[in-house]
């Protein structure tokens, strides 16, 4: 199973008002374990850079003025992310922009049921706790202290964690790899999992120990506990 996990920065909360993305980070799950590919993109918005955005996430307009605009991007985009799943923090945000990204290319929408809103899982996990990226990553014990701004890539990487401490943890079908070479040791048989064991382990008790144990049930009564048994 393939998920992607996306971040997006912007230059304000509503596209229809005129705000563009400027940023895309994105880090692909397979049977949700990193394999280590990610994408990431500096985008020109084409405008200026409000003063509240700037200080959300330091991108200004000196630096984005090189960048591509989405127009040029938006098929490489579509391409990594493919069909997949795709894990967003408080999803309606993100999603919103990037459709109305890809509606002025003219390109397909993404449906709203290809994401997953880690905000929403969070939320009916731990009602009534505070349920932003930051209160999660110190809820599950993330590090997160090389986030002094927003940046996509490094808040889809720390997402990425919180999300699978959110459904339980790293390997929650104990699937064991990610369906690649692991180390130099040869492809790993993705359909594996632990079978019955032949036949029983012989006993390490000796037959003195046996006795001992016996002996020592025996004198507690018949109230003792093993005697019930």
């Amino acid at each position: 199973m393939r998920e992607i996990v996306l971040d997006t920065e912007t230059t304000g909360f509503e596209p229809e008002a005129g705000d563009r993305i400027v940023e895309i980070g994105a880090v692909e799950l397979h049977n949700h374990m990193p394999t280590g590919r990610t994408y990431h993109q500096y985008i020109n918005p084409k405008r200026a850079m409000p003063k509240e955005a700037f200080e959300v996430h330091g991108l200004g307009d000196d630096f984005l003025r090189d960048k591509p605009v989405f127009e040029l991007i938006g098929d490489a985009f579509l391409e990594f992310i493919g069909d997949a799943k795709l894990v967003i923090h408080n999803a309606s945000f993100d999603m919103k922009f990037l459709n109305a990204e890809l509606g002025w290319m003219n390109r397909p929408l993404l449906p709203m049921d290809q994401a997953i809103d880690t905000l929403m899982i969070a939320r009916k996990k731990f009602p009534g706790s505070p349920a932003s990226l930051d209160a999660l990553c110190r809820r599950f014990g993330i590090d997160n202290s090389s986030r002094t701004l927003h940046g996509a890539l490094l808040d889809s990487e720390i997402l990425a964690e919180v999300y699978l401490e959110l459904i339980g943890g790293r390997q929650p079908d104990f699937a064991l790899n990610t369906g690649s070479s692991q180390r130099g040791l040869g492809p790993v048989d993705t359909a594996w999992r632990p079978q019955p064991r032949p036949g029983k382990l012989p006993p390490r008790l000796t037959d003195e120990e046996v006795a001992a144990h016996s002996a020592f049930v025996e004198s507690l009564g018949d109230d003792a506990l093993w005697s019930k048994s």
